[in-house]
């Protein structure tokens, strides 16, 4: 194998990788031996038939795609690796030569990481975060906490009020026919909540059990199912239950049965100082955040499409994992929301941007500040890691490769470096 680099416009650059006539022969040969049990022709036993044969039959060119299939992902690899390219896409494969006894040729078009040229990234202003700590806000969390301990109590002496959770049974109409996926029965509704669209819920205020009610709505203009979008629609419904939420009272007594304090006092003093965490460590990403920002403002980098796609790819991948992991597929996700592929990318790109500058240029900071990560930073990461997998940390040492070891590091780097100018950036 031998391969020569081409360096392109806007950091592409095109590889032209040859492969020697004998290893095509083989890998020829390879895919012969593969699929020649599919070919039945008269006179040969299955899976026989010489493959001098077939070729002269279906053309030499019959094993071609499996021979070339085989070659691409191991010649493409060493020669990537061998160019010393930062390549940061998926490689853009062109076949230009495969014939049987001549040296295989084909290109691989990538992007390859930018440059950066920083501009001021110390003691850069970004604006202070109040991270003050209200009553308000104190009672807000523990009237969380009281929520999520009351006790839901029926209500059959009036009609409905703002906050209910309500049982309703309904049946949508538009234009008096009924539309697809507008009815239920025994639906949990809580009034206020604004689930359902426009001012359904307001419209079941003051109606009492067992009462038939309409309600009239308008669908929004970007309702997900494009017949009903901007439509005006009739709800007929019955409402059958009304219930409400009784908080508990909050003393002593609660707040010894919902933490491991005594007194109301101690209780509050304990909430306002998970607050203040909380404050202070939204605080220290929005500095990180804005820091960044103004870094990347001040830097040029000439980003190449095809780096920019992949980002995308990786974040659609990643999303479709995390709806997996809810038991809903991708697919189905667009289905429920109207969205393509297309749309989903076009969504995503501005994230996928920043996030290549981000990297790029705390990538640069910390090659510029000289910035190392030592045995223990990994060891420490590696911990973390193996805590969130619940495994031992010894144990995923070695499942790690080299590979994954080096991007570990790289990402150790690029955390110092964000330390580095959120301690360096000045709050105004």
């Amino acid at each position: 194998m031998s391969f020569t680099v081409e360096t392109m416009e806007k950091n592409m650059a095109k590889l032209t990788i040859e492969v020697d006539a004998a290893d095509v022969e083989k890998a020829i040969q390879k895919a012969y031996t593969k699929q020649k049990s599919k070919f039945n022709i008269s006179g040969f036993r299955k899976g026989k038939v010489p493959r001098q044969i077939i070729e002269k039959m279906y053309g030499v060119e019959v094993f071609y795609e499996d021979a070339v299939n085989e070659m691409i992902p191991t010649a493409y690899t060493e020669a990537a690796e061998e160019s010393k390219l930062e390549i940061v896409s998926r490689p853009k494969i062109d076949v230009v030569n495969i014939k049987k006894g001549e040296n295989f040729v084909f290109t691989a078009e990538v992007a390859v990481k930018p440059e950066v040229t920083l501009g001021e990234y110390k003691g850069i202003e970004v604006p202070k975060s109040d991270i003050e700590v209200t009553d308000e806000e104190v009672q807000e969390e523990i009237d969380k906490t009281r929520d999520q301990n009351a006790r839901m109590v029926t209500v059959e002496d009036r009609p409905v009020q703002d906050g209910d959770i309500t049982k309703i049974d309904f049946e949508g109409f538009v234009d008096g026919v009924a539309f697809e996926g507008g009815k239920g029965e025994d639906y949990p509704l809580t009034i206020g909540s604004h689930s359902f669209i426009d001012t359904f819920e307001e419209q079941l205020i003051g109606k009492s059990i067992g009462e038939d009610v309409e309600v009239n709505v308008t669908f929004p203009e970007q309702y997900q199912a494009e017949e009903l979008q901007g439509k005006p629609a009739m709800f007929k419904v019955k409402i059958k239950e009304i219930k409400y939420k009784e908080l508990p009272e909050l003393d002593d007594d609660f707040v010894q049965d919902v933490s491991e304090f005594n007194t109301v006092d101690e209780y509050k003093a304990d909430v306002k100082a998970n607050i203040t965490v909380r404050k202070e460590n939204e605080a220290k990403a929005k500095k990180e955040d804005a820091a960044i920002e103004k870094i990347i403002e001040g830097a040029t980098m000439d980003i190449p499409d095809a780096m920019i796609e992949f980002q995308v790819e990786n974040m659609i991948d990643d999303f479709a994992r995390r709806l997996q992991s809810q038991g809903l597929a991708i697919e189905q996700y667009m289905q429920y929301t109207g969205l393509t592929l297309d749309k989903l990318k076009e969504d995503m790109k501005p994230q996928a941007i920043k996030r290549i500058q981000s990297r790029l240029v705390l990538e640069k900071i910390a090659e510029v500040e000289d910035i190392q990560v030592t045995d223990e930073d990994i060891n420490n990461e590696i911990e973390e890691m193996a805590k969130a997998y619940m495994m031992e940390a010894d144990k995923l040492k070695e499942y790690m490769g080299d590979a994954e070891k080096e991007n570990m590091k790289a990402d150790i780097a690029v955390k110092k470096a964000a330390d580095f100018v959120t301690a360096e950036a000045k709050e105004v």
